[in-house]
């Protein structure tokens, strides 16, 4: 019989329940063999865990993924999934958060899509581990931050399971699981970047990300990996499948979506900080990009293209 202890009620019509979608639930668990989740419809939210110990094998639709220590994966809504402690492991640790997940993590994750809604954002550096644990851990007693008085020590979670109840819970929480997904996302390996990529390649790919609103051209990256640029356009193309030009238009919407999250900036003023000379064309790349228009993707759209 399948262990459900992450579950809550009235989500799924069949299988193991989940915790209704618009809730932001955070836990942290120590599973033993034969614990397992099965969810033949899936979830209504997004379903993130994050393993520290042990192993844990999680599958959706025809996907499946082994996690290990320091290994985040991630599971997309309304597809059939179940996980539990992996075959022969003496158990699993790990930390979960079911959520509606931030639009504009979809392209922070979308380069670990291993298919059928499931993200693998993996390896991770050791040294990352502590800090991204620590985040879970904030997220787990902001949850618990019921608005009034001061919010509870990040130390203090004893509890393994919290729901965050009233806005200002709910977005701490998720402001603490956005930095791991940052911190994943950024410290993990690139499927694209890995050992075989030229390092002069590694270093463009680092000079957009450090600022991509800046005028960057092919031109201006060539030089400062000491390239010509008809080899470096080449280079940047064959080892990462894309332009240095796409790449770079692709950091600036990210650093965009990021802007209009986070600031009250009018659209106009996020184009010019993002890179983007014309409003109109920028209007017309982010729609095509994150399927809404800047102004609807700021009123809170749903997560796309992930």
């Amino acid at each position: 019989m399948p262990v459900t202890a992450d579950a809550l009620p009235g989500a799924a019509a069949s299988g193991d329940p989940a915790p209704p979608p618009g809730l932001v639930v955070v836990g942290r668990f120590d599973q033993t063999p034969g614990y397992g989740v099965s969810r033949p419809r899936g979830a209504g939210s997004w379903l993130f865990t994050w393993t520290t110990g042990g192993r844990g094998r999680l599958r959706q639709g025809g996907t499946e993924a082994w996690a290990g220590a320091g290994d985040l994966v991630v599971l997309a809504p309304g597809i059939r999934h179940d996980y539990g402690v992996a075959p022969g492991a003496p158990r699993w640790r790990f930390w979960w958060a079911h959520c509606r997940a931030r639009p504009s993590w979809a392209a922070w994750l979308r380069p670990y899509g291993a298919g059928d809604g499931l993200h693998v954002v993996a390896p991770t550096p050791a040294q990352m581990h502590d800090r991204i644990e620590a985040a879970f851990r904030r997220m787990l007693t902001d949850a618990r931050w019921t608005g009034t008085g001061a919010p509870p020590d990040a130390e203090d979670d004893r509890e393994e399971v919290a729901v965050a109840h009233g806005t200002a819970a709910r977005e701490l929480a998720l402001c603490a699981l956005e930095e791991v997904v940052l911190l994943t996302a950024g410290a993990a390996r690139h499927p694209a970047s890995g050992p075989g990529v030229d390092p002069r390649v590694r270093r463009a790919q680092e000079l957009i990300a450090a600022d991509p609103a800046a005028p960057h051209t092919v031109r201006s990256l060539a030089a400062a990996v000491a390239l010509s640029p008809s080899r470096f356009a080449h280079l940047f193309s064959q080892q990462l499948g894309r332009s240095p030009m796409r790449a770079l238009r692709e950091a600036r919407l990210h650093h965009a979506a990021r802007l209009l999250e986070g600031t009250d900036l009018p659209v106009e003023r996020v184009a010019v900080a993002s890179g983007f000379a014309s409003p109109f064309h920028f209007n017309r790349v982010f729609r095509e990009r994150y399927g809404m228009p800047p102004g609807a993707y700021r009123a809170g759209g749903p997560m796309v293209g992930a």
